[in-house]
């Protein structure tokens, strides 16, 4: 861990109470009229950290977390969460991070940079993506580019506003919530939709 992200695993807490404050980085999206996405989720291909192609369709039946994420953020402590989230419910929940450098290049890795940084300071067990952009852009991500856009999730156009955003999809591959980076992966917004 460099000196940088020793900071700002310190100040955590701090960012963290300041977006409760100012409800900065705060937002919760729901899918409140159970709108089905136009084009399935399950089926579009996408590259993990290791180099294999694979899809979400051996996912059904349980929910799957979308989280775009980044070594040198503030919100980089969410590792610890995250890990945390998949502990208690890795009967019922798939979680995969899509590293990026979307925002004031704070994922400047590379592919095996990253998944050394996550596994030695984080212990993270979950699935960890190939390095991609996840913002509205032509080189856009595919698995990204569904959840930002409502003529194939059905409902929601909304990328990601920094590291550490969360996107909720339910059992049946329906796109449930989306949560700012300021809303912790063991929050009470994300175990109540969790129970939904």
């Amino acid at each position: 861990m460099t000196v940088r992200q020793k900071i700002l695993k310190l100040v955590y807490p701090l960012i963290i109470r300041t977006n409760k404050r100012t409800k900065m980085n705060t937002a919760v999206l729901k899918n409140a009229g159970k709108i089905n996405p136009n084009q399935s989720i399950y089926d579009i291909p996408f590259m993990l950290n290791n180099g294999s192609i694979t899809n979400l369709s051996a996912y059904k039946g349980k929910k799957i977390m979308l989280v775009n994420t980044a070594s040198n953020c503030g919100y980089t402590h969410q590792y610890e969460g995250l890990e945390k989230l998949c502990e208690a419910h890795k009967n019922d929940l798939v979680l995969i991070a899509f590293p990026s450098n979307n925002f004031k290049q704070q994922e400047k890795g590379n592919d095996e940079e990253i998944a050394k940084f996550c596994q030695t300071n984080y212990g993270i067990t979950f699935p960890l993506a190939k390095k991609s952009v996840v913002i509205k852009e032509g080189s856009q991500n595919k698995i990204f580019k569904w959840l930002t856009h409502d003529e194939e999730n059905g409902w929601l156009n909304q990328q990601p506003t920094w590291n550490f955003c969360k996107y909720l999809i339910n059992e049946t591959g329906m796109l449930t919530h989306f949560f700012e980076a300021g809303i912790e992966p063991m929050g009470e917004e994300i175990a109540t939709a969790l129970k939904s």
